[in-house]
């Protein structure tokens, strides 16, 4: 009763177009700055009144978290017959039960074994082909024969995931010798870039089958594979990505600044290692439409073959995929504010909201210096206006 309530009243009176993705929250926060909004609460210059606005600001995080609710599937406006998202709207009515069913059917009974006959393809092609390459000495025919394994077998891996790719901007492609930043929302980002042109990967090294093909790759190109928690890899990888940069006739690397999977709805805080290597940076917006398929891998809900699965049974995979301008660190800009820059041309192009934190959020807990910040900066306020 109520879904069918919702979905009335959904015909019946639309809803507005929001100003961006995350808008469409239970609540509606207030972003003025805490000076200002103390400032209105008072007008001595200090007042037991002033916990108003730290305790409104928990509430809210309480509520509506803006952090955590990224790393799960975004909620759809209406029901795309998939269980993935609103999975209890199949009981609305018989008919609607009926066309979910038959959904169903086809999607496990006709859609999967077809793609999934061409996932093993493309996989074993991958693996055997860039074993073979990488048996070769290093010569131009080398790299030649690698670009042309590692195009063919992504293109074979979209059309495992019925993928549907537009390409915008194609003048602005990443060129040899520079690097691609681009938002992450799945691991098969790297396969939707990799269909248009050739990149040399850098990521965190993986276990299972994904560990398999990221052995195999190494073999035939430069990809740069590191583990997280050893700090000391940390900066053999700052070497040998300024080494590869160094070279202009390498492949550009492709660099997923976030560290993790979003869940297609934000861009969160890019690691400044990868705009401190230098050279020239080709910024690149990725963005899925839900309605046909959700792409977001949640790695801690998830192991990488259940979300293959998932994606497999989805009806496709369509995305949009837009080159921005190259981008140079401007003089006296720091990485941080580089990579901040940079972030803004990702969001603003692909209609996402833009959040400062930490994409490590998804596994740990927030940093003490996050709320000494908030603490040192009600001090400075109080200090300024007089009340210490």
């Amino acid at each position: 009763q109520w879904a069918t309530i919702r979905i009335e009243k959904g015909v019946k009176k639309p809803r507005p177009q929001m100003k961006t993705p995350a808008a469409n929250g239970i609540i509606e926060r207030d972003e003025t700055p805490m000076e200002q909004e103390i400032a209105r609460l008072r007008q001595a210059d200090f007042e037991f009144s002033d916990i108003f606005y730290f305790c409104r600001r928990g509430f809210e995080a309480i509520v509506e978290d803006e952090v955590t609710q990224r790393f799960s599937s975004e909620e759809l406006v209406s029901w795309n017959l998939l269980t993935r998202t609103n999975v209890d709207f199949h009981y609305v009515s018989v008919r609607l039960t009926v066309v979910w069913v038959a959904g169903v059917a086809v999607r496990y009974c006709l859609l999967l074994p077809l793609r999934f006959t061409l996932a093993a393809i493309g996989i074993t092609s991958m693996i055997v082909g860039t074993t073979i390459v990488g048996q070769l000495p290093n010569s131009s025919v080398k790299n030649y024969l690698s670009e042309v394994v590692h195009l063919t077998c992504s293109r074979i891996l979209v059309r495992a995931l019925s993928g549907t790719i537009h390409y915008h901007n194609k003048e602005n492609k990443p060129q040899k010798g520079g690097i691609c930043v681009a938002n992450h929302t799945s691991p098969i980002d790297a396969i939707i870039l990799t269909n248009d042109g050739c990149y040399a990967m850098v990521g965190q090294v993986h276990g299972g089958l994904m560990g398999v093909i990221q052995r195999a790759m190494v073999k035939a190109c430069p990809h740069v594979w590191f583990e997280r928690s050893e700090v000391r890899d940390r900066h053999l990888v700052t070497r040998r990505l300024r080494e590869h940069v160094a070279d202009k006739s390498k492949l550009p690397i492709l660099i997923f600044p976030e560290g993790t999977c979003i869940n297609n709805t934000s861009v969160m805080m890019f690691k400044k290692g990868s705009f401190e290597i230098g050279g020239t940076i080709y910024p690149v917006a990725i963005k899925y439409d839900p309605q046909f398929g959700d792409a977001f891998w949640n790695s801690s809900k998830y192991n990488i073959i259940s979300y293959l699965l998932r994606i497999m049974t989805s009806w496709a995979i369509v995305c949009n995929v837009w080159y921005l301008p190259p981008m140079l660190r401007e003089e006296g800009e720091d990485a941080t504010q580089f990579a901040n820059r940079v972030r803004s041309a990702i969001a603003r192009q692909g209609g996402l909201t833009e959040l400062p934190w930490d994409g490590g959020l998804k596994r740990a807990k927030v940093k003490d210096t996050f709320k000494e910040e908030q603490q040192k900066n009600y001090s400075k306020m109080l200090v300024r206006n007089g009340g210490l």
